[in-house]
């Protein structure tokens, strides 16, 4: 069957499914996969130290791969060296370049001239609209049943998506809850041209870098085993239940600031579980769509598997 959308036109893949960026897990491994094996995969940049970090990983993914791949920007995690980490992808000519958390103006800014493709990650109908303004070529609607950082509105997948479509005209990606080919099918249903997985992809082969015990948490926890950390400093996002999120939660109830919160809620406090297994202090991003992985196979098997599970639903249905 064929798979063709105005975001496999857009971004010369084979199947419309995009990686996530998934902040310190998305190393040229699993972004060479994904792609190579007919998605799109991604290199989260916020994971690495320099701008020539970044570019080594750039060319890892091409050494294993020569279809199209993606780098990830989230604005809300960079200081200084960000326009140093665009500069690269400009040199690079990575040919798609997306954006979470933040105005995405100033990066829009720096691709001006360039043949890079722009996708958007948006939680909001009026995000989505705001970012076809500025330029963008699609957006990712994230629900609220994602995994990490979400909008602060609390709108499922099923319902934010069909308002985005109805809203912008440019191709519409959902993400958040979706880890099969079922999930796939109703996206396209809804109106959106394409997902956006993030979960699904830590439990693979090449997502190298997770440790055991967070993989082994994402295998024996149902889709009521997340909960929403960060929300009393306006930057909600789901993560495994745990002790220790359990302990910020406590925190956000008593001293809901920043401050109180900063060391629970780091980058290496996250690093702690992820890479170390350490769970009494470090907690792991995940979406609801946790409940519903049971295995690790390698990206080519998983996504096979969605293909032939959503062409058996296009066959039911006549498509």
């Amino acid at each position: 069957m064929k798979w063709d959308t105005r975001v496999t036109k857009l971004l010369g893949i084979k199947y419309p499914i995009i990686q996530g960026g998934l902040a310190y897990l998305a190393y040229s491994e699993l972004a060479a996969a994904v792609s190579e094996a007919g998605g799109l995969g991604q290199i989260t940049a916020l994971s690495l130290k320099s701008p020539e970090a970044l570019r080594e990983e750039i060319q890892k993914v091409r050494l294993k791969t020569d279809k199209p791949f993606g780098v990830n920007f989230a604005f809300g995690n960079y200081g200084k060296g960000y326009e140093g980490m665009v500069q690269v992808a400009i040199e690079e000519k990575v040919p798609v370049v997306s954006m979470t958390g933040g105005n995405p103006a100033p990066l829009f800014k720096m691709l001006e001239g360039t043949d890079c493709k722009k996708l958007v990650l948006v939680a909001a109908r009026r995000q989505a609209q705001k970012a076809e303004e500025l330029g963008a070529d699609a957006v990712m609607v994230v629900g609220q049943e994602g995994g990490g950082h979400l909008g602060r509105d609390d709108v499922g997948t099923m319902v934010l998506v069909p308002q985005v479509v109805d809203s912008v005209s440019i191709p519409v990606i959902a993400s958040g809850g979706i880890g099969d080919g079922r999930g796939w099918m109703a996206a396209h249903a809804l109106g959106a041209e394409g997902i956006e997985m993030g979960t699904r992809f830590i439990a693979t082969k090449e997502c190298v870098h997770a440790s055991g015990a967070y993989i082994a948490a994402l295998l024996k926890s149902s889709e009521t085993d997340t909960t929403i950390i960060k929300r009393s400093i306006g930057t909600p996002a789901r993560a495994l239940k745990s002790e220790f999120t359990d302990k910020i939660l406590e925190i956000e109830t008593k001293t809901p600031t920043y401050e109180a919160l900063k060391s629970f809620i780091s980058g290496d406090a996250n690093k702690k579980l992820i890479y170390d297994g350490d769970e009494t202090n470090g907690f792991g991003w995940a979406g609801q769509v946790t409940g519903m992985i049971k295995d690790v196979p390698s990206v080519s098997e998983l996504i096979q598997r969605m293909v032939a599970q959503a062409e058996q639903i296009r066959l039911k249905w006549g498509q």
